[in-house]
């Protein structure tokens, strides 16, 4: 193993702490079935270098997500979860495109919101307050994929499993918070058994791995 594999899952806690930074420094928009057109446009014509850094932060950490997804595939397959392998790392692109797709939409109020005719803005304002289908999509696969895998083949222990397949039946309704919450508590906490285990394990000298030769001596 290379010495420096161990920071891999470390991906998932830096896309929480992304996720968390993205979605709080803009604040909450106005929401356009409570609030006039007007108070739209003010919110992103004042925030709108913020609002477009917190969606910057949103694709980084969707990126980041990805990067721990192909770590689990890895990690996954290693230990003969072939195909909750598959549905891990598809659920994490599916909650990272969520992001991406949140973040664009918010960035196009955010540079337009002052040019745009009010009903496009308040057209564009009921869709980013209503795009989280993906994002719950993305939960529930993810969720069942990992927590399948936990309880079948044990990379985690069990419990674990069982309360993320159970969260994930709340993924999609309107208790997608307490999937969130338990995606982002599982995602950190594994993150970090992930690297403390990869960090125990004594690096492979060079020369011996499973794809060398062996150099014969006269």
């Amino acid at each position: 193993m290379n010495r420096t594999t161990w920071l891999a899952p470390l991906t998932g806690v830096l896309f929480i702490i992304l996720m968390v930074v993205g979605f709080s420094i803009s604040g909450e928009p106005p929401n356009p079935t409570d609030d006039s057109t007007q108070e739209i446009v003010d919110f992103y014509a004042d925030k709108k270098d913020t609002v477009m850094i917190s969606s910057v932060l949103q694709a980084f950490a969707g990126a980041l997500f990805i990067f721990f997804g192909g770590y689990l595939f890895r990690t996954l397959r290693a230990a003969g979860a072939e195909s909750t392998a598959i549905v891990t790392f598809a659920g994490t692109v599916a909650f990272a495109l969520g992001m991406a797709l949140d973040g664009t939409i918010n960035m196009a109020l955010a540079d337009t919101a002052e040019d745009l005719d009010p009903a496009a803005v308040q057209a564009l304002s009921a869709l980013w307050h209503n795009d989280f289908l993906p994002f719950s999509m993305g939960l529930f696969v993810f969720l069942v994929g990992f927590g399948a895998a936990i309880v079948r083949y044990g990379v985690l222990p069990r419990w674990i499993g069982w309360v993320a397949i159970i969260a994930s039946l709340t993924a999609i309704s309107p208790a997608f918070f307490v999937a969130g919450i338990v995606a982002a508590l599982l995602v950190a906490a594994s993150s970090i058994i992930f690297a403390q285990r990869d960090r125990s394990i004594p690096p492979t000298p060079a020369g011996t791995g499973p794809n060398s030769r062996a150099v014969e001596t006269p």
